[in-house]
C-alpha cells in the first residue's frame, strides 16, 4: 500500500530511488497515521484508529523509562564488560558504572537509528547507560573509574565478609555444641625458680 506509491519502486520504474532515510521515515508517518489508520477495509469494517479507541482497550503503562527502553530496543547483543569499557560495532562504549562490573557478561540494547549511546542490562537489569566517546565527545578521566571500581570492591568484600559470618555461624549450629575437650582441665605445671639461659647474640 505504500511502497508502491513511492517514485522509484520497481513495478513503476518512473524514477530511480531518489529518498533519504529520514524523508522516508517522515513520508511513512504520515502514511501510517493519515491514511492506513484513517482508511476502511474493502469488507467494510471500521478503520484501525476507530476499532482502537472503540474496543475500550487501555495499554499498560512501563513504570520507568527503562522499561519503555527495555520494549521498544528490540536489537539486543550480549557482550563482557572489558576495562577500557564495552566494545561493540567498532566503537567503545563507557559509563562510571561499567568500571565496577569489569569481566562480568552484559546484554545490551540500542537504537540501529542512534549508535551513540547503547543501555546495559545486567542479570536481566538495567544497570546504566554507556556512551561512545567517539560519537559523543564525551570523556571520563580515569581517576573517576579508579575510584568507582574500588567503591566497587570494598562492596563486594563487604558483602563477601557478610555471608561468611553468616555460613559460619549456619555450620557452627549444625555441629551442635562443641565436644568437651580431654585435657580440658590440664594441670598447670607450677613456675619454677629455672630460668631460661639467654646468649649475647640473642
Amino acid at each position: 500500500m505504500f511502497l508502491c506509491e513511492l517514485d522509484g519502486y520497481i513495478k513503476r520504474k518512473r524514477h530511480k530511488p531518489s529518498l533519504t532515510l529520514e524523508r522516508f521515515e517522515e513520508i511513512f508517518r504520515t502514511f501510517l497515521l493519515e491514511t492506513y489508520h484513517r482508511r476502511t477495509s474493502v469488507e467494510g469494517r471500521p478503520a484501525p484508529s476507530e476499532r482502537w479507541e472503540g474496543s475500550g482497550f487501555l495499554p499498560r503503562m512501563p513504570d520507568s523509562l527503562e522499561q519503555l527502553d527495555l520494549l521498544l530496543m528490540q536489537e539486543v547483543r550480549a557482550r563482557k564488560v572489558r576495562r577500557d569499557g564495552i566494545r561493540f560495532q567498532g566503537l567503545r562504549y563507557l559509563s562510571l558504572t561499567l568500571a565496577a562490573y569489569v569481566g562480568e557478561e552484559v546484554t545490551i540494547r540500542f537504537d540501529p537509528r542512534d549508535m551513540g549511546e547503547i543501555r546495559v542490562f545486567y542479570q536481566d537489569r538495567f544497570l546504566c547507560l554507556a556512551v561512545s566517546a567517539e560519537l559523543a565527545g564525551e570523556t571520563i578521566p580515569l581517576r573517576d573509574i579508579i575510584r568507582v571500581r574500588n567503591q566497587r570492591r570494598r562492596e563486594l568484600s563487604s558483602v563477601l565478609q557478610d555471608r561468611q559470618r553468616v555460613l559460619d555461624s549456619l555450620l557452627q549450629l549444625k555441629r551442635g555444641p562443641a565436644p568437651k575437650e580431654i585435657h580440658a582441665k590440664a594441670a598447670v605445671l607450677p613456675v619454677s625458680g629455672v630460668r631460661i639461659k639467654r646468649y649475647r647474640n640473642e
